[in-house]
This record gives C-alpha cells, structure tokens and sequence, in this order.
C-alpha cells in the first residue's frame, strides 16, 4: 500500500457507514434503487476486553481486497470521528434536494379535526405538571389520576385524548372509585405497563381525516444513534410497531445524521410533541403524503467531516482535495462491509455459495482468537467442547443475536438439517454474508483492473447503456473515460470484461470451489443475480477548508438544531494549538464516504490499523 508510513490516527471503536447497498434481485446498476436495510449487526460485541487486544486478530484493509489509490499526492494523518459530532450527514433526497431541518411547526392543515376543547385546555396546570413529571420518568411506577367531573364518554374521549396526545410514552385506563370515574395514567415504559399494553398496528381509521394523506413525512435529526434505534425509541413513545415507519435508507450511528421518515397515521401535533421529552433526536418539517417512502429511493447523501489534528501542508491538502473533487476515489467497499472479528463475514458468504453447511455453522459459532472475554465467548466454548446447541443456548445470555438464532434453529430441527436452522436467522443477515463475498470479489477485481490498465477505458470494459452492460471496442474504449467503467458483482445475470481480469474472477472464484457459470443455488434466496458497480466516483458540491482550534472538544460544525434555536455558530482560530480540515463533498448512495476520506488521507480504514495507530499515538 502506498506511504504506508503516513497514515492517520483514526477512531478507535468504528467507521462510518453511509447507505451500505445490497440485495438485487436482477442485475443493475450497484447502488441505484438498492436495499439499504441489510448491514445490521451480526451481535458480536465485545465486553470488558481490550478492544485493541481483540482487533489484533482483525481485518485490513488488504484482507477485502482492497489495495489501491488513485492519486498521487503524499499522504497525511489525521483523526477521523474523533467526535461523533465530526461527521454530520444530511440526506438528498430523490428530487436531489438536501434534506434539512428547519422547521418545528405544525402545518396549519395538520392540526386535528376540531373538537369540544383543545388538548391543552382539557388539563389544568397542576395536571399538566404531574404528567410531565410523569412522562419524564421521575416517578415510572406511579400513575396520575384526573377525576371526571363531567361524567359522558365525550368528555373522558378529550381526557384521554389530551394525555396521549401532549405525554407520549403514557398510558391511560378509566377506573371507578367510590363511585366518581377517573382518567389513570400511568408510564408506558413501566413494568406493570409494558405487561398490559399492546401496540396497535395502526390508529382507527375513523379518527384519520379523509382529505389527509396517510402517511406524515418528517425529517429526522439524530446524534449517536443509528436508524432503528430511533425508530425503536420513537415507536415505544407513540405506542405503534415500528414496521408503521418507512425511510430510504439507513445512517449510521456514530454521527450526526438528517433523513427523511414516514409513518402511518401518527399527527405532525403526536410528533412534535416528542421533541419535549426525546434526547439527541428532533423531528420536524412535516407534510402529509398518499405515500410511504422506500429503500433506496434517495439519490445520495451529503457529508460534512471534520479530520481533527492533521499533519499535512497547505499544498498537501489541496492536492489531495483538488484530486478527489477532479478524479475521485476507488468505489471499494468499505471495511464495515466485512465485519471486525477474525472470522470476516464473507467467509461466512463463500461457505453458503459452496452449500458447505457445516462450515457455515462452524464459521458463525467456533470460538475466535481476540474473543476472549465476550458475552459469546461461554456459549461458543461449550459448541466447541459439545456440539450440543441447547446447552451453548443456555450459556448465551443475549439470545437474539445471530449466534442465538442459529443456536435456537439447530435445537429446533437438528444438526442434521442446518438449511432449516440457518433460516431462522433474519434473511436480511442471511444475505449479508453472501453479499459481502461478492464484495469481496468485486474489491479484489477492482484492484487488479487498476493495476493492470490504470485509469483509463481499455477494450473488453464494461459500460452501462439503458441498464444493460456493454463491452467496449478499441475504438469505443478512446471515447470513453474510468469513471464510465463499470465491475460486476458475481452472479448468473451478469456478464465480465472480455480482458484480463474476466478471467480473473474465473480463476479466483474456482479458487473458492465456486462455478462461475452457476450462480443459481439450491436456496433460492441464495441465487445471486449479480449486479454492476462504477469503478471510480466523483463527488460532487465537494468543498474544503482548513481551520484552527484549541480545544479537542470544542464542536466544528454548526448543526441543523443549533440553527434553530439560534446558537452562534463556531468560531475558528486565526492560530491555534491544532489544525483540522473540513470537508463537504456529496455521494451517491450505496457508495461509502470512509473511501473518499481514505484517498485524501491515504490511510487503512481497518478498525485493526486505527487502533494500533491510536495506541501508538497515546503512547
């Protein structure tokens, strides 16, 4: 790898990921109207170990096949993420505006249909403070009671009403006392509460004004927290399955991220309301539609990333940047494509395209160097020394993992019937690890494509015309340039570059007892179809600039939410104690930002080289 030697302190604990593409059910354009929902976590976190103990048993960047620049500027360090605060991204949405928030008001023709009194009328303000103190968790187990005066199903309709719609997270029940009736309250998160209520799959159709779209878009800010996560946190809150929610594609967590959300019939007046009482999340700007949104449906996402404490020179870091906004990055995929533990997640892939069951089971639960002191590290002990899966289950205390699921499929159906077993885990995870083999096919091919023919068009590459794939002549490759090349992902729909590296993915796909000519399996869900992927991207709306600070812990972007309340932005050195670069750049979707940081910086984006950097670096 080039300047090996100049390379960046990184983050120690992740990467970003931004939109991670997936299935294809026929071949296309990689990372156009692709599933993003895939890349979950395989549970494989670690507790109480050395997380740079463990990663000396992890990935680089060569491992994934992933071994070349295309620049030829001097690499320069710097720390990527040093704060979640460091990498903020805003989704552009598939009318290629950037999604922003702006605006916490409800529309005029959002409120609710009118009735006999206002939510907030309903309530007296000693009422209204008890369920606030309520709704914050200052008393979870205990319940607020509001007494009936005027006692008809109308008036404790509005009460009810009033308390759901104005304390999201809190329940209401009517009870009999000494003859009075009285509104109960009490905690959605509570024990007691969690046992009696029920998430309803959708609010009665009768309460939905007919002239309304059933879906409420807004835009989602989030700090810290990946997609399902807030969606989790927001479906508790207003008592719905989080399946009512649609987006376009997922964001990572460590991060400051702005998207797009639609849920079924839940009120801009229900959501806004979350804003009092939800920590680093905000929702706003919202609007009716007939529709729910889809994944892949965005056109990209815009980033903007703060490289903390960089070494390289004024002219260092405007080749670097003038290279990226003129000739781009390698399109590879990312390291969090694979995975972080010694056994990579394609391996897991290549043993289900070999229909080695076995394998596939021995890969997911053996134990594995680094592991240790894991959660997983008793259960995967007792597989090794018993092979009996009710018993590593027992030794698992975390069950929904996909050491769990497998576990539990096995008990279920036996050792001798692994297919079976193996479905039991969610098929976006199933797919996952066949799709990060035909990433790993494809990086590796990349590579070899840039180091035979460089960046330029040769005859026997792939372009795309109207969606199919086209092998260039001679005389069409001069007509050409690398950034209208496309790579195929391995399957049956596809086909390859006539030249060198088409016998290339023969050769390496053999290599892995794989017949390149016979994608289809015997699961059908594990047929691959194939897919194209564009070798080299240029970012577009790519902007740079250097600023100075002091402080590591003063924040370098000014976000969405401060905007809004109207806090100053941030104010940078004329000099200062450290040097960070911002950087603005644009992406389509499916494409991963830690390559074009990776280009600029030079760097190995392995979680394993980031961490023996930092350790070098603190010691």
């Amino acid at each position: 790898m080039e300047d090996s030697e100049s390379v960046p302190v990184g983050e120690k604990r992740s990467f970003p990921d931004e939109d991670p593409e997936h299935a294809v059910k026929r071949a296309r354009v990689a990372g156009e109207d692709e599933d993003d929902d895939e890349e979950e976590e395989l549970c494989e976190e670690e507790e109480g170990e050395s997380f740079a103990d463990m990663m000396k048993h992890g990935l680089t960047e060569s491992d994934v096949g992933i071994h070349k620049f295309i620049s030829d500027h001097k690499g320069f360090s710097g720390i990527l993420k040093e704060r979640y605060s460091d990498f903020v991204v805003h989704e552009i949405n598939k009318s290629g505006m950037i999604v922003r928030l702006d605006d916490l008001s409800v529309p005029a023709d959002a409120e609710e249909s009118s009735s006999a009194c206002d939510p907030t009328e309903c309530l007296t303000e000693e009422q209204k403070q008890q369920l606030a103190e309520l709704q914050l968790f200052k008393n979870k187990e205990g319940n607020v009671s509001i007494e009936v005066q005027d006692d008809s199903k109308e008036k404790r309709t509005l009460l009810h009403k009033a308390v759901k719609t104005l304390y999201p997270g809190l329940e209401t029940k009517t009870e009999e006392r000494d003859g009075k009736k009285f509104i109960v309250a009490y905690h959605a998160a509570g024990k007691k509460a969690l046992a009696e209520v029920r998430p309803s799959a959708a609010p009665r159709k009768h309460s939905w004004p007919k002239n309304r779209g059933s879906f409420c878009h807004f835009v989602l800010y989030k700090e810290n927290k990946d997609t399902m996560d807030a969606i989790n946190v927001l479906s508790k809150f207003l008592r719905v399955r989080p399946n009512m929610f649609s987006y376009m594609g997922t964001k990572d967590k460590r991060a400051i991220t702005v998207q797009e959300i639609a849920v079924l019939k839940i009120s801009a007046e229900r959501l806004a309301h979350l804003n009092k009482c939800l920590m680093n999340l905000k929702l706003g700007n919202f609007s009716y539609k007939k529709h729910p949104l889809k994944l892949g449906e965005l056109q990209g996402n815009h980033f903007t990333v703060i490289l903390r404490n960089i070494s390289g020179s004024q002219e260092q870091v405007e080749q670097a940047m003038t290279s990226l906004k003129d000739t781009g990055f390698i399109n590879y995929y990312g390291m969090q494509r694979f995975g972080t533990t010694a056994v990579p997640t394609h391996q897991v892939g290549r043993a289900i395209l070999q229909n080695n069951w076995k394998e596939v089971m021995d890969l997911i639960l053996k134990p594995r160097p680094g592991a240790e002191k894991s959660y997983l590290v008793k259960c995967r002990e007792e597989w090794a020394s018993s092979h009996d899966p009710e018993a590593a289950l027992k030794k698992l205390p975390v069950k929904r993992c996909v050491e769990g699921q497998l576990l539990r499929g096995l008990s279920k159906y036996g050792k001798n019937n692994i297919v079976t077993a193996f479905g039991l885990i969610p098929r976006n995870n199933r797919l996952m690890y066949i799709h990060s083999y035909q990433s790993f096919v494809w990086n590796s091919m990349v590579s070899r494509r840039l180091e035979v023919f460089g960046l330029r068009a040769v005859e026997g590459d792939l372009i795309l015309r109207g969606g199919s794939a086209h092998v260039l002549s001679a005389e069409e490759a001069e007509k050409h340039s690398i950034h209208d090349v496309v790579m195929p992902l391995p399957g049956f729909d596809v086909i390859y570059p006539t030249h060198s590296v088409g016998e290339g993915y023969r050769q390496m796909m053999t290599a892995d007892h794989l017949d390149i000519d016979n994608m289809r399996h015997k699961v059908r869900d594990y047929s691959l179809a194939g897919a194209y992927r564009r070798v080299v991207i240029r970012p577009s709306d790519v902007s740079w600039e250097l600023i100075q600070y002091d402080d590591p812990r003063v924040t370098l972007v000014h976000t969405d939410v401060e905007k809004l309340e109207s806090r100053a932005a941030p104010v940078y050195l004329k000099e200062g104690k450290y040097r960070a670069l911002k950087m603005e750049f644009s992406l389509p979707s499916s494409t991963y930002a830690t390559m074009a940081i990776r280009e600029v910086l030079k760097m190995d984006t392995s979680i394993k080289n980031q961490t023996q950097l930092n350790t070098t670096w603190i010691n």
